[in-house]
């Protein structure tokens, strides 16, 4: 029942009712750039908060405090599913864009709307477009528009974590911005263990502590991304280790 749910709010939402929408976002752009970009990610955050609402899941935040109101972040978390973006996505603080693999750039309707929202979309077997990418990011981190990336580069399905690109760490190093570990439980139990049914589970989203690039030792910002992936695995429980 809930998979049934899940693709009929879909359907009406994202394929029905969104593309009204983003004809009003291209005419609120038109006038005024910035109210279009807060206003694209309030009905992305409902939207993704309607889908964790009827897939029955409940998801716990923890250190939701420990990411700073006043200026952009690197949100660096582990990767388990694809409702790993849907349920932090309401989460974030302030305009995020989220850096995502280049296939769902082919997605017309989804395209868009990350767009709006400052997405970007690497291919990292292009070693050239994926340094654009990043020189990318770290303008948006200067502009003021904070960035989520999952630097495993796919989507994990066995315990523990895959290794961090250490590339994408550049965004932070080159512009000053905190990192901020975020750990997700729970949200595979939602999809991916059991395609192509929808059951509910119980997420946590955990926000580690700011890691401020400039105070960490030399070897440590040399071996950055191998730093971040620690601090997340010490937030994780046992079993996901």
């Amino acid at each position: 029942m809930r998979t049934v749910l899940e693709i009929l709010f879909i359907i009406i939402f994202a394929i029905i009712i969104s593309p009204f929408v983003l004809l009003i976002e291209f005419i609120i752009g038109k006038f005024n750039p910035e109210l279009k970009s807060r206003s694209s990610l309030r009905y992305v955050q409902f939207f993704f908060k309607g889908m964790m609402f009827i897939s029955g899941t409940k998801v716990e935040v923890i250190g939701r405090e420990n990411i700073p109101d006043d200026q952009p972040v690197l949100y660096v978390g582990n990767h388990r599913s694809y409702f790993d973006i849907i349920a932090t996505y309401p989460l974030v603080k302030g305009l995020t864009g989220y850096v995502a693999k280049k296939e769902i750039e082919k997605v017309p309707i989804l395209r868009k709307w990350m767009k709006n929202l400052h997405c970007v979309f690497i291919d990292r077997s292009d070693l050239r477009q994926s340094l654009k990418v990043i020189i990318e990011c770290i303008d948006m981190v200067k502009s003021g528009i904070s960035v989520c990336i999952f630097p495993e580069g796919t989507r994990n399905k066995e315990p523990g974590m895959l290794e961090y690109k250490e590339g994408s760490m550049k965004i932070a190093e080159k512009s000053g911005c905190p990192i901020i570990p975020m750990a997700i439980t729970g949200t595979a139990e939602i999809f991916e263990n059991h395609q192509p049914w929808v059951k509910k589970s119980h997420v946590t989203v955990t926000f580690g502590k700011p890691i401020i690039v400039s105070e960490l030792t030399k070897e440590e910002r040399k071996f950055l991304g191998a730093y971040t992936r620690e601090k997340i695995l010490a937030i994780l429980p046992d079993d996901m280790k």
